[in-house]
């Protein structure tokens, strides 16, 4: 018999080497949680579906306990179901569990490296938390009260003079406080340009972003593609030149501002003291201070959302809402947030709103180990990527009894802030997981938990929320789906909103009346944002 060359040997050797490592790519591989069987290649990926990935997840939560795995091609993914692994590994390990998987579109190419949602944990990292932190913590909350009830007095009359637009103001709403005390200015109007460009280009990055459509993480190869061969990172880059553009404009004039000595205390003023003793660039500032607006907007106006969704399908609760208000608050005034110990059932309103259709329903972004770690008898290879199933958590009958029903009452007994709950050590009495947990829990719980609580207060107080009808009379159902991203929000659906009373209508178009007074004695009128100073001044004007 003839020998085989050795070219024709090595070839085969060759051949048989890479046949292998493509069976080994995406096996799962030991000492991870168990999980769905796995293809050579793509692992999992295969059974991930193209839509609703967190309902998936749920089943197979139901299906594996407290914790499983899945090979996403190369990416390992463990998938954390159960409070106490959520406590005992994101919250008491945080030192560990911090980081953030890598994410070539929505990280590296939409954002240059510069959000901070999906910063790594590095000292880059723990400035822009810092500089957040002190905008945004427990005691300067209290501070942003009279913010939150002038923007609130804007949306309640925007909903008695265009009731059809309750989406828009909404997002207003929310858009406007965030830009109030990031950059000095009211968003008077959600169609302001400006305005609709956050949204619509935070819905595309949070598409391009989201867990099921980042290929190019789970086979890296891709990212070497060159651009004509791949459409979406051609889109990808031109979204970051449009955001850094926006960002940037919006920093740069309160730096104009601050140079002519007409600027009112906000974030990126603060922010630039820290940057002539660090030295970060423009770029990186911009990027900060704008994903903190755009984090901001879209999260408290997913959960206006989600509210209404609830009380149209969920009239008994609405119900039972306002029978307290009217006890407690009456119909003389608007609710405050004086009356919010008073007020335990609009309380768990606002908890029940947030646990039954959350805005970030598989905690936002994945986690990541910095190192290795083994717990319960798993190891957690470094840079696994950890995810904190909320729409899991949120959801487990144990805790929740009938989950997909709305029950306020499920927090009569819970006296708690969001932040409070989240750092109890019984992590089976926590209100919810839609904050995320950690050290990568939202900084602005505090600030959205009282928006919330005023917001739905207030419109509680003035309407009903109702079906819309068709022409023919017949409700039009209002769907509890959600839509796809890192952040999502209850598909599009139409209401009614039905004043409650003449009188009531008339207080609230005074009591904005009486705001618009106010600051049109300001030198740039009603678009000043100069409430701090004069506040005492605003609550001595108003009359109702």
């Amino acid at each position: 018999m003839a020998l085989l060359s050795p070219v024709y040997v090595l070839a085969l050797g060759l051949i048989g080497f890479i046949i292998t490592k493509a069976l080994q790519y995406g096996r799962r591989p030991k000492g991870l949680p168990p999980g769905p069987p796995t293809l050579p290649v793509v692992g999992n990926l295969h059974q991930l579906p193209a839509t609703d990935v967190y309902l998936k997840f749920k089943e197979w939560a139901d299906e594996y306990g407290d914790m499983f795995s899945l090979m996403l091609g190369k990416q390992r993914v463990v998938v954390l179901n159960s409070p106490k692994v959520v406590r005992d590994l994101i919250d008491a390990r945080s030192n560990n569990y911090s980081s953030r998987p890598g994410n070539y579109i929505g990280q590296d190419l939409i954002s240059g490296g510069y959000r901070l949602v999906l910063m790594t944990y590095s000292d880059e990292w723990r400035l822009a938390r810092k500089m957040v932190h002190n905008l945004l913590n427990v005691k300067t909350a209290v501070d942003y009260i009279p913010f939150q009830e002038l923007e609130l007095r804007q949306m309640l009359a925007d909903m008695v003079t265009k009731p059809e637009h309750y989406h828009d103001h909404v997002r207003r709403y929310s858009t406007s406080l965030v830009t109030s005390f990031t950059f000095g200015w009211r968003s008077l109007d959600f169609n302001h340009p400006d305005v609709k460009q956050i949204y619509e280009g935070f819905e595309e990055f949070a598409v391009a972003s989201n867990f099921s459509a980042s290929m190019m993480d789970y086979f890296p190869i891709l990212q070497k593609l060159p651009d004509f061969m791949s459409p979406i990172k051609r889109r990808a880059k031109q979204l970051h030149k449009e955001e850094l553009a926006l960002y940037k404009s919006y920093m740069l004039k309160v730096r104009e501002r601050l140079e002519a000595g007409t600027a009112n205390k906000n974030f990126v003023e603060d922010m630039f003291k820290h940057q002539q003793k660090q030295g970060f660039t423009d770029d990186w500032a911009s990027y900060v201070s704008g994903t903190l607006l755009e984090a901001g907007s879209d999260t408290t106006a997913s959960i206006f959302l989600s509210f209404a969704v609830a009380m149209i399908n969920f009239p008994e609760v609405q119900k039972k809402a306002q029978e307290e208000i009217d006890r407690v608050v009456g119909p003389d005034r608007l609710p405050t947030m004086d009356d919010e110990s008073s007020l335990q059932y609009i309380r768990g309103t606002v908890k029940e709103s947030l646990r039954w259709l959350p805005s970030s329903i598989l905690g936002i972004v994945p986690h990541a180990t910095t190192n290795e770690d083994t717990y319960a008898g798993y190891t957690f290879p470094a840079k696994t990527t950890m995810v904190v199933n909320v729409w899991a958590l949120n959801n487990n009958p144990d805790r929740y009894p009938d989950p997909r029903r709305f029950d306020p009452d499920r927090y009569k007994n819970d006296f708690l802030r969001a932040q409070e709950s989240a750092a109890l050590q019984d992590s089976s009495k926590r209100d919810h997981y839609t904050f995320g947990a950690g050290r990568r829990v939202c900084p602005g719980l505090n600030i959205a938990e009282r928006s919330l609580f005023l917001g739905i207060a207030y419109m509680l107080w003035a309407f009903s929320f109702e079906h819309a009808v068709d022409e023919n009379g017949n409700k039009i159902p209002v769907s509890e789906d959600v839509t796809q991203g890192i952040v999502c929000r209850p598909v599009p659906f139409k209401l009614k909103l039905v004043e409650r009373d003449p009188a009531r209508t008339a207080k609230v178009l005074k009591a904005w009346d009486n705001a618009k007074e106010l600051l049109a004695t300001y030198p740039d009128g009603i678009n000043s944002t100069k409430y701090a100073p004069d506040w005492k001044a605003f609550k001595a004007a108003e009359t109702f």
